[in-house]
């Protein structure tokens, strides 16, 4: 038998699936499928699930008051088909948070990974896929089908428009607006947000070795400096960089965008010295 708690005050359906050590505060709403994995703590004031949608939510979340978090996605087109919502372990989605369901128009996933902190007001719209420890600070809106990788840092009161695409471990600066492809390991700022710097700092607090910080460096300049089509700063990083899995990514991103990416190439576009 389970060992959870839930606050009296509480709405719980009965084909909701709550594991242990589950702690349910007071004035919840959780409806519909709804899976809740051990050890989540749900604050008053939150609600979870659809009448219609599926909601998997992995071990020891933490969802604080007001969140939202599975509801129906914001698309006119969205006609209550079971889509779903897929949250991985260890998230915190701070006060009035939003998660939408999937539509139908895809694989009818959104899909969060592990160790994300969703700050207050944050939106993650529908069919949205983030991976591992991203970070979106306060107001931060994500139109659909957005794709952040692993290790993202968006700062408050920045916009993605939908379907735009965000590479590892790129910074993007507060009060951004984000409406074409943002490379891997870059730091991008602006209205509209283009590649400003690459991202040293956080590169070297992940534990990413000097060199091919460096390495990475390089390629970035490459792609962002100069006149030369993409095709022709892809094939320049192929000779003059370091091939590694980094820059395999870094490359395998750019070719696959459908947006374009996020690219000023003037000299005011790019910070040589700042970090």
């Amino acid at each position: 038998m389970a060992n959870y708690k839930i606050h009296p005050s509480s709405v719980v359906s009965p084909d909701v699936e709550i594991g242990d050590d589950v702690e349910i505060g007071p004035y919840c709403l959780i409806q519909g499928k709804v899976k809740i994995g051990k050890g989540t703590i749900v604050e008053g004031h939150v609600t979870l699930g659809s009448r219609y949608g599926i909601l998997d939510i992995g071990a020891n979340n933490h969802f604080c008051p007001g969140a939202v978090i599975g509801g129906a996605p914001q698309d006119i087109s969205y006609k209550n088909e079971p889509t779903s919502l897929i949250i991985g372990n260890n998230n915190m989605f701070r006060e009035f948070t939003t998660v939408n369901l999937a539509t139908s128009k895809g694989d009818k996933k959104t899909e969060i990974g592990d160790n994300g902190y969703f700050m207050a007001y944050t939106h993650v719209g529908h069919d949205c896929k983030l991976g591992n420890n991203v970070i979106l600070a306060n107001n931060t809106h994500l139109g659909g089908h957005c794709e952040i990788a692993d290790g993202v840092f968006v700062g408050g009161m920045s916009a993605l428009n939908q379907f735009t695409k965000v590479g590892k471990m790129a910074f993007i600066a507060g009060s951004s607006i984000v409406n074409k492809d943002i490379i891997p390991f870059c730091r991008a700022q602006g209205t509209y947000a283009t590649i400003r710097a690459t991202n040293k700092i956080g590169l070297a607090r992940k534990g990413y070795p000097r060199e091919e910080v460096t390495n990475v460096h390089k390629a970035i300049r490459i792609i962002i400096m100069g006149s030369h089509t993409v095709e022709e700063g892809i094939k320049r990083i192929q000779e003059e960089c370091t091939m590694s899995p980094n820059i395999e990514y870094f490359i395998n991103f750019i070719r696959s965008s459908k947006r374009g990416i996020a690219v000023d190439r003037s000299p005011k576009g790019w910070q040589e010295d700042e970090q």
